[in-house]
């Protein structure tokens, strides 16, 4: 990306302080790739990310594809936007390698994949540009100096912004898993696709859309080991049908709730469809709905 400024429609910066910013969509236009590569930056470079037709059923536009062999490293340890950064005025979810770096959260002593790190790099979901503060703070949570931290931005409501959460269909799978108790070393490898809203004329209503996407019109299909009754029991309770609030497009669900995703039933938090091939026995399962109403609703308003 550094070397593709220009193609990719992003400026890059060095601060003061030495870390290396990369605006992808906040004072510049960014575009499409710069947001797959944005994504695969999330999954620490752990997982691909492309663009593939999309579900005419579902929606015209394409679909955003992920795929990843390290699924535990790539969505959780990295992907999963898990980490709060607040400095003074300034706030992001902060995703991408650097969290390893950091193990602030609790998630880390579960599922392990911390690091030691000489540098770091991070994904930040904000409409600010973050300054040399925010850069020393991520850099004395990782350990590093601020020479040797690179932060990656873009708002929800940009090209790039938009195609990095909608590859997240995989990660969301996992981390619902993760809420239900399973072991995710028992999940091999992950697939997902989910459609490509268009742009939002803000970020609010670009957090509906980029939900709706995966809630709506995610399917992801993962690869797993283990008993296949487990499997069947425990499959009903991942897709984003078991949860009450499915069926109404999230802004709705959001404004319902005062806007704290925090009062939203965790469990909506999952793709429409999830699909389980078990390694050991050769069985398959799937489970859940897609909901075109709704994304041609989300998509269309």
């Amino acid at each position: 990306m550094l070397e593709q400024n220009d193609v990719l429609r992003i400026v890059t910066t060095e601060l003061p302080n030495g870390a290396m910013l990369f605006d992808c969509g906040i004072e510049t236009a960014g575009g499409l790739e710069a947001g797959r590569l944005l994504a695969e930056c999330c999954l620490a470079g752990l997982g691909h990310v492309r663009f593939v037709p999309g579900n005419e059923r579902l929606w015209s536009g394409p679909s955003v594809q992920v795929r990843t062999d390290h699924p535990l490293a790539a969505c959780m340890a990295a992907q999963y936007a898990g980490w709060e950064i607040k400095v003074n005025d300034f706030f992001a979810m902060g995703s991408g390698a650097m969290r390893a770096a950091a193990n602030r959260e609790e998630i880390f002593a579960t599922i392990g994949n911390t690091e030691n790190a000489k540098s770091v790099v991070g994904v930040l979901e904000t409409r600010t540009l973050p300054g040399e503060d925010v850069a020393e703070y991520v850099a004395t949570a990782c350990g590093v100096s601020a020479a040797d931290v690179t932060l990656l931005v873009a708002p929800t409501a940009s090209l790039a912004g938009n195609v990095q959460i909608v590859a997240r269909s995989v990660e969301t799978t996992l981390h619902k898993m993760f809420e239900l108790g399973v072991d995710l070393k028992q999940v091999i490898s992950g697939y997902g696709t989910a459609p490509l809203p268009p742009v939002a004329g803000d970020d609010l209503a670009g957090i509906g859309r980029t939900n709706d996407a995966i809630l709506y019109g995610g399917e992801v299909t993962l690869w797993v080991r283990g008993d296949d009754d487990y499997w069947s029991e425990l499959g009903p309770r991942i897709p984003s049908n078991s949860s009450p609030d499915f069926g109404e497009p999230f802004i709705k669900i959001f404004a319902r709730h005062d806007h704290d995703f925090y009062r939203i039933d965790p469990h909506l938090f999952s793709p429409a469809i999830v699909s389980l091939i078990n390694l050991d026995s050769g069985a398959k399962f799937q489970f859940g709905e897609s909901h075109p109403q709704v994304i041609q609703t989300s998509f269309s308003t």
